[in-house]
């Protein structure tokens, strides 16, 4: 049987671009490679696509440095011919002529962020009429706007963080604090941006001794998220546990499955410490996951149905994260979904379908599969 060639793209312009590249050296390594050849592409951090760039199966955060998409000697951009559909990726050679990659059975989008998780790269691949892993334009877009997410959540009856949305060009702090107070949000305050990831610019605001310290440092936090994203999400911090569940639906038309719901627990004593970029990426030490979370089989479930029904109610497809928050009475809201969730080594994702009894490999397998023609 002839093997399905599979683009699989990776980078991208987002700040995530990194986080990108290692869950592509994840996925890489771990394809099965008797049934698929796969053909890297990369995104660089200004949007050039490339083949025969740097190999990302060599890359990790062994030695504590971000990879990142270059365009190295040998490197030739990548050139799409929409009108050709699945016979249109092209390679640029040095005199300027263009070579065909082949025909392309299916495409594994392993982009994390804006320009990849957010229906843009979706919507091309839908022009070109091209198979992908994932969710489509609608789910994509919805989800990676956290506020939006709720939106499309509350009219399905599923309950998310209370919060409130402003833009970080032109709110002022003092306005923003008259937001949150006519919304009777409690301290502490999560301040995020809307439309980003693995997080980044995610500021946690204690409750201050003075309005006119509150207001700074409010002030600071929605400046930091803006740097990301104009639109930013002040929400409550709420008392509870952050469970991420695992949804799979490779096949249009299926029933989603869920996996075991998991949790990462922080290993440092230090009471302010919340999950941030360094914790999830850069230190080994700052956390480790347990899957299934150390929680009653009951309240597995209900985060296992509460993820099904998140997924549905965006109009999910192949694959999502969905992460909540398990309160003291057990009560179960989401907070946001990720779908196309880190794929990295000590990714929840592939960790919580191992544990379910899918290894990575056959994750993978079912997820490409899913989608063929």
């Amino acid at each position: 049987m002839a093997k399905k060639r599979i683009v699989v793209l990776y980078g991208g312009r987002a700040d995530e671009h990194s986080i990108s590249c290692i869950s592509t050296a994840g996925v890489l390594g771990a394809l099965d490679t008797d049934r698929f050849e796969a053909i890297p592409i990369g995104i660089t951090k200004d949007g050039k696509w490339i083949v025969d760039g740097e190999d990302p199966r060599g890359w990790n955060l062994d030695g504590g440095t971000l990879p990142v998409v270059e365009k190295t000697a040998g490197a030739r951009d990548a050139v799409l011919d929409v009108a050709l559909g699945q016979d249109g990726f092209f390679a640029r050679n040095a005199d300027g002529t263009l070579e065909s990659l082949g025909h392309i059975d299916a495409v594994f989008p392993v982009l994390h962020g804006p320009y990849g998780e957010d229906g843009t790269v979706q919507g091309l691949l839908e022009m070109m009429n091209v198979p992908y892993v994932g969710c489509g334009v609608f789910a994509s877009a919805a989800c990676m706007d956290k506020h939006y997410t709720k939106v499309v959540l509350a009219a399905a009856g599923i309950p998310t963080a209370p919060g409130v949305m402003v833009d970080a060009r032109t709110v002022k702090p003092a306005a923003a604090l008259e937001q949150v107070e006519q919304a009777e949000l409690t301290y502490p305050l999560f301040v995020k941006p809307s439309r980003a990831g693995s997080s980044f610019g995610v500021t946690k605001v204690e409750e201050a001794r003075t309005r006119e310290e509150q207001i700074e440092k409010l002030g600071s936090a929605i400046a930091e998220a803006g740097k990301h994203d104009w639109k930013v999400l002040i929400e409550q911090g709420i008392d509870g546990r952050e469970i991420e569940c695992a949804v799979l639906c490779a096949h249009p038309g299926d029933e989603p499955e869920a996996s075991w719901p998991g949790e990462i627990v922080l290993d440092h004593n230090d009471d302010d410490q919340f999950y941030d970029f360094d914790s999830k990426y850069m230190d080994a030490t700052a956390s480790h996951v347990e899957v299934p979370a150390n929680l009653p089989v009951s309240v597995l479930e209900d985060v296992r149905d509460v993820a099904r029904r998140a997924f549905v109610a965006v109009d999910g497809a192949g694959l999502s994260r969905v992460d909540t928050f398990v309160q003291p009475d057990g009560s179960v809201m989401v907070n946001e979904i990720n779908t196309m969730p880190g794929f990295t080594p000590i990714s929840m994702y592939p960790k919580a379908w191992d544990a379910t009894g899918v290894s990575y490999t056959e994750l993978i397998t079912r997820l490409i599969e899913g989608v063929l023609r």
